[in-house]
């Protein structure tokens, strides 16, 4: 009985003499921050990128989404007043409607009367006018998609640079821990460059989609009008 008592102490002291393991973690606030000066800068680049593609991408969808808010009875109205002959009308309606499809056709109403080719040109002249409206600092977020991955890359560059200088000035005898902490921590810059170049790619195609469909809209608007002005007395 005594032995098994003593076998009994003797595994106890074993497992408290082992020692104990702490896990040590470590959160991707304080990994961004533990990259040295030169880390920290370019995370703060990529915050304020990420920042400005979120923003350019909210402001142009709204601005898009109102844009192809159009009334399904606005070409029917415009058509009833034209060939009614009341073109005041019409364009009153058209100065109502605040999109591009009604200002297309407020400048070809305004050229009723001149050869059917000048109205065209009008029409056409006033819609790159409204595409370019629409595509209003888009293309920074094409910028900003290409941009940010390389500034990321550009730091871990920077971080491998480092790590290895020390590896070469220490004769070699620099200790792994420390090597590994400079990589890992540099690799943090490639990795918010992604995120933030994925985001702003995303972004991008979307709003570019978004604004084929309003271009789409003011082209069939466009031919709408011009057939209308076609159709015989």
């Amino acid at each position: 009985m005594l032995y098994f008592f003593q076998q009994d102490e003797l595994a106890q002291t074993a497992q408290d003499a082992e020692p104990v393991v702490e896990e040590k973690t470590l959160s991707l606030f304080d990994l961004m921050l533990s990259g040295g000066l030169g880390g920290q800068i370019i995370i703060i680049i990529l915050f304020i990128l990420l920042f400005a593609a979120v923003y350019i991408y909210f402001e142009r969808l709204f601005a898009i989404k109102s844009a192809s808010q159009v009334d399904k009875n606005f070409m029917l109205q415009i058509k009833d007043s034209v060939l009614n002959g009341n073109i005041e009308s019409a364009k009153m309606r058209c100065q109502q409607s605040d999109s591009p499809v009604a200002r297309l056709t407020e400048k070809g109403i305004s050229r009723i009367g001149s050869p059917l080719e000048d109205i065209n040109t009008a029409i056409e002249n006033a819609g790159r006018l409204e595409v370019y409206k629409l595509e209003k600092n888009v293309s920074i977020l094409a910028t900003i998609a290409g941009a940010a991955p390389m500034i990321g890359f550009l730091g871990t560059v920077i971080g491998m640079v480092l790590a290895f200088h020390e590896l070469a000035t220490s004769s070699g005898q620099a200790q792994m821990g420390a090597l590994a902490e400079g990589i890992y921590t540099a690799m943090t810059t490639t990795v918010a460059g992604l995120v933030v170049g994925i985001i702003a790619y995303i972004g991008y195609n979307h709003l570019v989609v978004k604004t084929d469909k309003v271009v789409h809209q003011m082209e069939a608007t466009a031919v709408d009008f011009l057939d209308l002005l076609n159709e015989p007395a």
